[in-house]
């Protein structure tokens, strides 16, 4: 299916576009419990509209982990990196735009291998930017139903992790949403490190992490949930991590700030 660049069909509160003919009267993911609708009611947005004003940054974290963000910010405003590997570049999340000199900075960088994703209200622009580089977009299968704009470049895995090259992984946490993962890089950093989306959600002190069913909203997770993503985090190597918010960078010490949340979060159970 051809979308038009001129087609209403991006959530304006979540960012994620409707790859469908029939665009909905409420975005669903927006619907849902975890995330809201706009204050003004639901907006429709098309890749036409944002072009007009939007650009995207690129920052350096590390030497081998850029993080992008669109300026100015749009809808959740969130940031996704781009992981250097020699096997292959990995983008870690997605951005509900893209643009010429986006891709050509990218190839510069030797392009992406592959897309993955941490949840659905990042799905954003998937579509594009696996066509943009011809590559795969890894989804964990439990979030399927959230799947807005399907195409061949989806592949849906199941399971604890699905190991990707040069030892990255994408790990399976649960949490957030059933098929809520992390991008594991064990040999980036100075012990490794995780990207998390906010599968894992660092707060702005950076001195402590949340565990929660939705941020907007309040809600906390139950504590089997937080139990689970405890087993499949503890087992990792990694001292730093990187979330989904400008603010979310924790260069060392993470695992350390991670194990004392857990804790925090089921001593309230």
């Amino acid at each position: 299916m051809i979308i038009s660049p001129s087609a209403k069909n991006i959530c304006n509160t979540c960012g994620v576009r409707y790859g469908t003919s029939i665009i909905p009267s409420i975005c669903e993911i927006c619907a849902d419990d975890r995330q809201y609708l706009g204050f003004t009611g639901q907006v429709w947005t098309s890749y036409n509209e944002l072009a007009t004003k939007s650009t995207i940054r690129f920052s350096r974290l590390l030497s081998t982990i850029y993080d992008l963000r669109i300026i100015p910010s749009f809808a959740i405003a969130q940031k996704a990196h781009l992981v250097l590997s020699s096997s292959g570049n990995v983008l870690w999340d997605c951005l509900p735009f893209i643009d010429d000199q986006t891709i050509a900075f990218i190839r510069s960088l030797g392009g992406i291998s592959a897309i993955a994703i941490s949840h659905p209200h990042y799905y954003s622009l998937m579509q594009d930017w696996a066509t943009a580089f011809d590559c795969p977009i890894y989804l964990h299968a439990n979030d399927k139903e959230w799947i807005k704009d399907p195409g061949g470049y989806i592949e849906l895995w199941n399971g604890a992790s699905k190991k990707l090259w040069d030892n990255i992984s994408i790990v399976h946490v649960g949490g957030h949403f059933p098929g809520s993962t992390v991008l594991h890089l064990p040999d980036h950093g100075r012990a490794g490190c995780l990207l998390t989306g906010d599968s894992i959600y660092i707060a702005p002190s950076r001195r402590h992490m949340s565990f929660m069913y939705s941020y907007p909203n309040h809600i906390p997770l139950p504590q089997k949930d937080i139990e689970f993503i405890y087993e499949r985090v503890h087992p990792l190597p990694f001292d730093g991590m990187y979330g989904a918010f400008e603010w979310m960078n924790i260069a060392e010490g993470a695992r350390a700030i991670f194990e004392k949340s857990i804790s925090r979060h089921l001593s309230i159970f």
